[in-house]
């Protein structure tokens, strides 16, 4: 090949990658020799419910909110019970909230990554005879329930003021063992999988 057919070629050539490097600026492409992190994929599961109006909210009941699982911490959802808690006995106001955590998610809460630990079959009484008077007992021990679950309870019991002492629920079980304080803190309802704080017989 003639010197000039080569410098023919070349100028090609250079001309063919200088229009290439137009196009990729043009589409805003940069070439790069280290990885890029574009950060994490983003969440499907929003934890959050849509907000429901004032009426209809009301048509159901007097509102509460009770602690479910959700992205693996304790995310409060609203709620609405039949019973005003400055009206009512503290074993009702119990009764209501453990029957709302009982209840297996509506289909928009389990759509939002909603759950709840709750058995179904969990109940809740009043104090027996030792017992300090802010003490309820459930039909199950405590310590026996999964920590998701605990946790549940005591963070929404912590939220009722006739159910809480301060900042204290204290919650027995049906055997003789006698009921404990427990505390739901920032570390709770961020990681619910860890026993909530307990601060021994009150």
């Amino acid at each position: 090949m003639r010197r000039s057919e080569r410098r023919g070629h070349r100028t090609a050539a250079a001309l063919a990658g200088a229009a290439l490097c137009a196009v990729l600026a043009g589409c805003g492409i940069r070439t790069t020799s280290v990885p890029v992190d574009a950060g994490a994929a983003p969440s499907r599961v929003p934890c959050a419910m849509p907000a429901e109006d004032a009426a209809s909210q009301a048509a159901r009941g007097i509102p509460v909110q009770v602690y479910l699982v959700c992205a693996s911490q304790l995310v409060t959802v609203d709620r609405a019970v039949q019973v005003q808690e400055a009206k009512a006995d503290r074993l009702r106001v119990a009764t209501e909230l453990l029957n709302e955590l009982r209840r297996q998610p509506t289909a928009e809460e389990r759509q939002a990554g909603f759950s709840t630990d709750v058995p179904g079959s969990l109940r809740v009484s009043g104090p027996r005879a030792g017992d300090a008077e802010s003490a309820l007992r459930l039909s199950r021990q405590p310590e026996d329930l999964s920590a998701q679950a605990l946790a549940q309870i005591v963070c929404t019991f912590a939220d009722s003021d006739s159910l809480a002492s301060g900042e204290t629920v204290t919650l027995g079980g049906p055997g003789d063992y006698p009921a404990r304080g427990y505390l739901c803190t920032a570390e709770t309802k961020a990681s619910p999988k860890a026993v909530p704080s307990s601060i021994g017989v009150p």
